[in-house]
């Protein structure tokens, strides 16, 4: 993720010094510090919160510090959630607009619209609530699988590929479908989905981000998604989440926005 496959960060007098993706964008991760990429990190709770511990309070983000830190957990609730908060509230005591105690500014919940996902993602919304996070928001991720028709490939039933026949024979006599966008579900909805879970948990549903190869292939490139891809289908959804969240926790000059991200996906 990010394009900073490989890197290493080293400790200086100032602390940690991450990694940096672009002039705007530094990262940290367990992963610059192993000799191997692939190796498995096999580490009991207190290695790993002493770890949490050093990447919260040990990095240096430079002279002008940070607008936004953003935590991506795994999914679940787990000793590193506990963790993070307990951390951020020793480091980052604060309240926001007058009612949150938690040193985290809020968590963005991630799930898919299955069942399974939101099972576990329930228990992170309970989780935020019994630890005073503020929920920014749920984004329902892998909505859908939008595609042009004209980057579909076609199979007849023995599986042999048909797809230059049929693109020549629509652009042949239905040119326009080219330039339209075949969508389908991946995951079937389990009752009201992600909107539903959001409004019996009261917190903001922030939207739809449907399955986009480019978005993977920007992550994967460490470019800009919404730059380099602005007409893939889910640039615009993508965008207007980020807008929201924006609005949520606008920037200012004396406190750093500590964010979570959670994902049942």
């Amino acid at each position: 993720m990010a394009g900073v496959i490989g890197q290493t960060v080293h400790q200086s007098a100032q602390g940690w010094q991450p990694v940096y993706a672009n002039p705007n964008l530094a990262v940290m991760s367990i992963s610059f510090l192993l000799e191997e990429g692939d190796a498995a990190v096999v580490w009991r709770g207190p290695r790993k919160n002493g770890l949490i511990k050093q990447f919260l309070t040990e990095t240096d983000w430079g002279d002008d510090g940070l607008d936004y830190l953003i935590v991506d957990t795994p999914p679940g609730t787990s000793d590193e959630h506990i963790s993070i908060v307990q951390y951020l509230n020793d480091a980052r005591p604060m309240m926001v607009n007058g009612s949150n105690n938690s040193g985290a500014s809020g968590a963005i919940v991630v799930t898919t619209p299955e069942e399974m996902s939101m099972a576990d993602v329930r228990k992170e919304l309970n989780f935020c609530k019994k630890t005073d996070v503020p929920v920014l928001g749920i984004v329902e991720n892998m909505s859908g699988l939008q595609v042009k028709v004209s980057d579909l490939q076609f199979r007849r039933d023995d599986a042999s590929d048909c797809t230059d026949d049929v693109i020549a024979l629509l652009r042949e006599k239905c040119p326009e479908v080219l330039s339209m966008t075949a969508s389908t579900d991946v995951f079937a909805t389990s009752g009201l989905g992600p909107k539903g879970m959001a409004e019996r948990f009261k917190c903001p549903y922030l939207g739809k981000l449907p399955l986009d190869k480019n978005l993977l292939k920007a992550c994967e490139e460490g470019s800009s998604f919404v730059e380099n891809y602005p007409e893939s289908p889910a640039a615009s959804p993508l965008n207007k989440i980020v807008d929201s969240l924006i609005l949520a926790l606008p920037v200012e000059d004396d406190i750093d926005d500590v964010a979570m991200e959670g994902s049942g996906d």
